[in-house]
């Protein structure tokens, strides 16, 4: 388990005004509650869905596991009517995998309920990243023979019932687990100015144009110190370690 627990923060009543000017500057999640979302959260049943979706084919992952693997991609990709796919994904849990998203993020909890693992961006050296994604999927029982600095990652842990809305900030990890079938529904947004991500990048899987440049520089930096003896590599890329520690990070990472 990792190490520090602690509850996502529950508020009811919070005005859009009260939420922008109070909670949305902090960039910590948040679970909304008491929000009107209109007659979805009982409409949206199984039978409800499957007659409105028909029988139109949509795309998804499929899996030998409930637990999808993204580094490893141990899925592949079917279609299925819609109908089809709304009576399998109410016969089983899922575990959505573990990632970091560039984009401000609602998951808007319609029905059924859902159990959702958080880790700051600041944790991020503990989490085995490949990418935006960790290599640690079983978060509840990790391998911290494989993975011991898991175990200093601060844990964020909250539920979501029907009406519930978590605010998810960009750049948290987070890990979903369906209790019960249900909808939920994401809306992505961007906080910054439009010239810090990628023109092509719809949905918000790639890193801003800024941390994407920086990224090469570095690679070719280390590709320049593999031209030294092993001996001399290894201390000239510590040093690069220690000065993008002392330069980059703010003191709010502490």
């Amino acid at each position: 388990m990792a190490g520090q627990h602690l509850l996502v923060p529950r508020l009811e009543g919070v005005s859009r005004e009260q939420f922008m000017q109070h909670y949305y500057p902090q960039r910590k999640p948040l679970v909304l509650e008491g929000i009107d979302l209109g007659p979805c959260t009982s409409k949206w049943t199984v039978d409800y869905l499957s007659q409105v979706g028909g029988n139109k084919e949509v795309k998804i992952h499929v899996a030998a596991v409930a637990q999808m693997d993204f580094i490893s991609k141990n899925f592949v990709y079917r279609t299925l009517p819609f109908d089809q796919l709304v009576q399998r994904a109410a016969e089983k849990k899922h575990k959505e995998f573990f990632i970091s998203e560039v984009m401000d993020n609602f998951l808007i909890q319609v029905t059924g309920k859902k159990r959702v693992v958080l880790f700051s961006p600041r944790d991020a050296q503990y989490l085995y990243l490949k990418g935006t994604k960790s290599e640690v999927l079983n978060i509840d029982n990790p391998d911290l023979a494989k993975y011991p600095l898991f175990s200093k990652a601060r844990r964020y842990e909250c539920s979501l019932e029907a009406g519930d809305v978590l605010f998810i900030p960009a750049l948290w990890f987070h890990n979903v687990i369906s209790e019960e079938f249900g909808v939920g529904v994401n809306i992505f947004w961007k906080h910054l100015p439009s010239e810090c991500y990628d023109k092509t990048d719809t949905y918000g899987n790639k890193d801003p144009t800024a941390a994407s440049r920086a990224a090469q520089i570095l690679d070719r930096a280390l590709k320049t110190l593999a031209e030294l003896p092993e001996e001399y590599r290894d201390f000239y890329a510590r040093r690069m370690v220690v000065h993008i520690q002392d330069k980059a990070y703010s003191k709010n990472f502490e």
